[in-house]
């Protein structure tokens, strides 16, 4: 898949549903939208809002007009997920942008938000568009237990905060799909393996193992991953988490080891940028700096825990 592409998903027994490779980074199979074609029309995140004009000719190509989007859905608002949602607000009117409550007042003035990431992601600013703020009276707040009435299929809320504390994944029963933020990791398709997620500031080990028991006891056939696109896991979802608490653990315990080795944070983050085996698969520098950013995050949570 390339950037721009928008498909159909296919997998398992899902309808309704589309995805589009937004370019994130400048990398193909890095960052999905997903697209709900319903009685009242969704998107699943919005990609950090470079490319945005992709999301826009995605929507005109799934044949969702300017006034029909009802529904801008938030996992959760780090800017690779939430980056456009002012773009796409401003562009279709009658769409209400949903997000946990801690997500809200950054929406209407990114600004700290915009700090955060500018801290947390480094170089890889240089692929970020300023958010436009969203208006107040454009935003619902979600939490735990709700759910967001599209017409065939419901998106129902599911708190999963070891990410960040406001983080959802959505339940689309109809589809028997999880769309799962960043609570089941990265999801490589090129190479049919998972690897971890853990940006600052809010990455929390235990809580995302928890999280990870969450998406187990929704035993949903599909993932459908931002990072990147859906995947079958049927009646091996156990086995595909657990897989993914093993890398969990196994890269907390790398990034332990090699702080107590070194000594010194900026030469763990360099040498984990140097050590990165995707460099294949997502180019020099963004196998680099991903391994800074959840290092990075690791780190926090090790001298959080001190």
């Amino acid at each position: 898949m390339e950037v721009g592409d928008v498909r159909k998903v296919t997998t398992g027994d899902c309808s309704d549903l589309y995805y589009l490779d937004t370019g994130m980074y400048g990398t193909d199979e890095y960052g999905a939208v997903y697209i709900i074609d319903d009685d009242r029309p969704a998107v699943v995140d919005t990609g950090i809002g470079t490319n945005y004009d992709l999301l826009r000719e995605a929507l005109e190509d799934v044949g969702i007009a300017r006034d029909e989007l009802a529904v801008i859905a938030l996992t959760h608002i780090h800017l690779d997920h939430a980056g456009g949602a002012g773009f796409l607000a401003a562009d279709y009117p009658n769409a209400d942008v949903y997000v946990h409550p801690i997500g809200t007042d950054h929406l209407i003035d990114p600004s700290r938000l915009v700090a955060g990431t500018k801290n947390a992601v480094g170089e890889q600013w240089a692929h970020y568009v300023e958010p436009e703020p969203i208006p107040g009276d454009r935003l619902i707040e979600i939490e735990d237990g709700d759910g967001i009435d599209l017409g065939t299929h419901e998106l129902r809320v599911h708190a999963a905060p070891g990410h960040a504390p406001h983080q959802v994944v959505f339940e689309d029963p109809a589809n028997d799909a999880v769309f799962v933020a960043d609570a089941a990791g990265i999801w490589v398709p090129k190479i049919e393996e998972i690897r971890e997620t853990s940006p600052p500031s809010n990455f929390d080990l235990e809580q995302c193992l928890d999280d990870i028991e969450t998406l187990k006891a929704l035993d949903p056939d599909v993932f459908c991953y931002p990072h990147f696109g859906p995947r079958y896991v049927g009646d091996d979802v156990d086995r595909a988490l657990e897989e993914y608490a093993t890398v969990l653990e196994e890269w907390v315990d790398a990034v332990a080891d090699k702080r107590r080795e070194l000594a010194d944070d900026e030469a763990v983050l360099e040498h984990f940028a140097d050590a990165t085996e995707m460099t294949d698969v997502w180019g020099a520098e963004k196998s680099s700096e991903e391994a800074k950013l959840n290092a990075r995050g690791v780190l926090g949570y090790l001298e959080h825990r001190e």
